[in-house]
């Protein structure tokens, strides 16, 4: 099974701003005050959204990742 979903539209106001479907504010666990962050591509022009939080675990993951890379390298030296 499969975790996409199609919420609906969003229509971009004159301040720029864009109302997140409240179904998707429910099941993505989204609330009034949560800082998200924009992520885009220009070139495939899509446009999305990522929590705070969840941008900080994926940074950790990352950079805990290249840290084991490093001393798998250093070992093999």
């Amino acid at each position: 099974m499969h975790d996409k979903r199609l919420y609906g539209t969003a229509t971009v106001g004159t301040k720029g701003q864009v109302v997140i479907p409240a179904d998707a504010r429910d099941d993505l666990g989204i609330a009034a005050g949560d800082r998200l962050y924009v992520v885009a591509s220009k070139e495939r022009k899509w446009i999305g959204f990522i929590k705070e939080e969840q941008l900080r675990e994926l940074v950790e993951h990352i950079t805990d990742d290249v840290a084991n890379y490093k001393k798998l390298l250093e070992t093999k030296d």
